[in-house]
Formats: C-alpha cells, structure tokens, sequence
C-alpha cells in the first residue's frame, strides 16, 4: 500500500487556539482525522507527524527515506522561511513533496511570502484552511500514481 507522509512544523500544534482568524477553530487532531479519513477514501495510508522540534523534523524526514515513504505533505510553519536544516533534509528525498499552509501567506506580512521549502515542492497550496492540507494530499495522490 502507498503511504504519504504529512508532516506539520512549528507551532502547528496550536491549531485550534491560535489566532482563529487565519487559522480557524479547528485542531491539529482534527486536521490529522481528515488527512487519514481521505487517504483510506482514496486507497493509500497517511501518517501524521508534529514537532516544535527543528532536529526532530529532520530526523522525521531522514526516516521516511529511510522507509521509502511515496510522497510528503508538509507545513513546516515558521521553518517554511528560513529552515535550511529542514531544505536540506526534504532534498535528500526522491519522491513529491507537496507544501501546504493553512493561511494565504502571500496575503499576509512580507517575511510569510518567501519558503526554502518551495524550490523542491512540486507545488503550493495555500489560503484554504483545512481543505489546503486536503489538497495537497490530492496532488500527492495523483503525484504517486499506480491507483488501480
């Protein structure tokens, strides 16, 4: 069975009890239980990880290399615009990697519209709260292929 990788960076865990007005009221756990319920919809696996933890991402990265992971969705939050650990590390895979964002980030303060992360995503999905991670599980999807 394919398995997808959705990996959520700093801060993210607070989902749900930070600034509702970017990003909603909904959580992490809940975020988490429409990735897996849409994966199995679509007939692959989905794991779920969080870190406020920049080594533990990167290590997080190395094992799904390591493990042969066929695809990442990634919001690594605040690392998404200076994390060259976490670059460096998404770099060694050779598989799609989808970057999402809750909020339109290029709506928002100037720092938010650059990511060292996009250069090696196939693509970006930001501005559609919960359904951005939805979509980048999608595209991960159609990305992998093989969906007989």
């Amino acid at each position: 069975m394919k398995k997808v990788l959705v990996l959520h960076g700093v801060n993210l865990n607070m989902f749900g009890k930070r600034d509702p007005a970017q990003y909603g009221t909904i959580t992490l756990e809940q975020i988490d239980e429409e990735i897996k319920a849409l994966a199995s919809e679509l007939g692959f696996a989905a794991e779920c990880f969080q870190t406020n933890h920049e080594g533990e991402m990167v290590e997080k990265i190395h094992w799904a290399h390591e493990q042969k992971i066929d695809a990442v969705v990634i919001n690594a939050g605040a690392w998404t615009h200076y994390s060259y650990a976490v670059m460096d590390a998404l770099g060694i895979l050779k598989v799609p990697i989808v970057e999402v964002h809750m909020s339109h980030v290029h709506a928002r303060e100037k720092f938010r519209h650059y990511s060292v992360i996009a250069p090696l995503a196939r693509g970006q999905i930001s501005g559609f709260g919960v359904n951005s991670y939805l979509l980048g599980l999608r595209a991960a999807w159609e990305l992998i292929g093989d969906h007989d």
